[in-house]
């Protein structure tokens, strides 16, 4: 039984891997041209090199599927169906963001979609806290790292009228 148990649990982190890293593609679809987009954009100083990107994404979805494993494990806790559920809504809007920015150029739909996107962050912290603290404490990484790429799509946009729709 243990062995039986122990591949399942195998399974769903699988699975909330491929969930999480289907997200990545969806908005990695959008983003096959970011760099070059990238590159035209007047940015603020402090904005980060295309190159950065990548790797940084790489590890969030990897925290994230881990985190959403561990709330899928916590069967007892009467958050884990709402916050996975939140989770999954919050992971859409990720790569949402991606088509509304990269795909379609379009600044002020990529802000209001990224403030929606944070604030279904911190939801999905609160609810994966009381269901387990430790799956919780992986999107803090997550919530950080939106929070700083929402000063970067208002700069960014508001920097670029011409090519992403006003500012």
């Amino acid at each position: 039984m243990h062995s039986r148990s122990s591949s399942l649990h195998l399974l769903a982190l699988a699975g909330w891997l491929a969930c999480c890293f289907a997200a990545a593609g969806i908005g990695g679809i959008a983003s096959a041209q970011a760099p070059e987009f990238y590159a035209q954009l007047a940015k603020p100083a402090w904005a980060p090199p295309a190159s950065l990107f990548g790797p940084v994404w790489t590890l969030l979805y990897l925290l994230m599927a881990v985190a959403a494993w561990l709330v899928w494990r916590a069967f007892d806790s009467p958050a884990r169906r709402p916050g996975l559920t939140v989770f999954v809504l919050q992971l859409a809007m990720n790569a949402l963001w991606s088509w509304t920015f990269f795909a379609w150029h379009q600044g002020a739909w990529a802000l209001a979609n990224i403030a929606l996107l944070w604030l279904l962050i911190v939801a999905t912290i609160v609810l994966f806290w009381r269901a387990r603290p430790l799956a919780a404490a992986l999107l803090v990484p997550y919530l950080l790292w939106v929070s700083f790429a929402s000063a970067l799509t208002l700069a960014v946009w508001r920097m670029n009228p011409q090519l992403l729709g006003g500012g």
